[in-house]
């Protein structure tokens, strides 16, 4: 089993692979075993460049799974080893497990973390994203992260009016008090075929608060489910998004979460030897 976070964007990717974004995206999940070696061969390129890598864009990187298969672990592994930069974010307290490789990069300006708390309800949040770690327990792992010199944002993604909206400026202050340093949020992303089984899934679990949900995430968007458009889909638009961002600003500046993002240092990167390379004798 995997997340079944009723609002993932990456739903539609099941779609995509002949599978249901309901039930299948929820049950059966798709892995690289070999990731780690992978990206170990593709970082030796003699004209590989290096940028920032972002880790968990699209799903989590920390799904239960990952407690067995370390597939996420292999990736970190093989960042550490060519003093690699990388950004990750998940809403799991599985994170803390490779602070013995972040630690060490984040001392070198090489990591920098994300942490998603979308309620401090556990009701709410074990309705939205079933299988997901408690507040409480994503809370500890930022509290873990800062404390092992991790920079850490708090994502409070999806911001869903009228459902968990209302918490924002609470997930903002619990988070800077276990020692976050930043924080983001994304208004609700309904693409494709997420509008409908959202909309499903609040009549089942939150039928008092379906309609007034439904009628404020249209208000933000153009009265629309979902509108795609670029510099308007992460947030919003009309009245409503605007005061949401305010409410962000005014929080983000009062809990000491508005400081810019730590740079990540590109110019460590070094292809490590390989078993049988010449050995330079000039060490250099």
């Amino acid at each position: 089993m995997v997340y079944g976070c009723i609002y993932c964007y990456a739903r539609p990717a099941h779609a995509y692979m002949g599978l249901s974004p309901g039930l299948d995206f929820e049950t059966r999940l798709f892995f690289k075993p070999d990731a780690g070696r992978l990206l170990a061969r593709e970082l030796s390129r003699p004209r590989y460049v290096p940028q920032v890598i972002h880790v968990g864009g699209d799903t989590d990187p920390y799904q239960p799974a990952e407690r067995r298969l370390r597939v996420t672990r292999a990736v970190i592994e093989t960042l550490s080893r060519f003093r690699h930069p990388f950004s990750i974010i998940t809403k799991s307290a599985l994170i803390a497990r490779d602070l013995d490789l972040m630690g060490p990069m984040a001392a070198d300006g090489l990591v920098r973390a994300a942490v998603s708390v979308t309620s401090l309800d556990r009701k709410l949040a074990r309705s939205m994203e079933p299988r997901a770690a408690t507040p409480e327990r994503r809370l500890d792992a930022i509290r873990r992260l800062a404390g092992a010199g991790v920079p850490v944002t708090v994502m409070f993604a999806p911001a869903i009016p009228g459902l968990n909206d209302h918490e924002m400026e609470a997930v903002l202050e619990a988070a800077a008090q276990a020692g976050a340093s930043g924080a983001g949020y994304v208004a609700l992303r309904l693409p494709l075929e997420i509008a409908d089984l959202f909309q499903e899934w609040l009549a089942t679990d939150h039928p008092g608060r379906a309609r007034r949900v439904m009628s404020l995430v249209r208000q933000m968007r153009g009265g629309k489910a979902y509108d795609s458009e670029w510099g308007q889909r992460m947030k919003g638009q009309g009245p409503l998004a605007d005061l949401m961002a305010q409410r962000f600003k005014a929080a983000r500046r009062r809990y000491g979460l508005d400081r810019p993002s730590v740079a990540l240092d590109l110019s460590k990167f070094c292809v490590p030897p390989k078993a049988g390379d010449q050995i330079d004798l000039f060490g250099g």
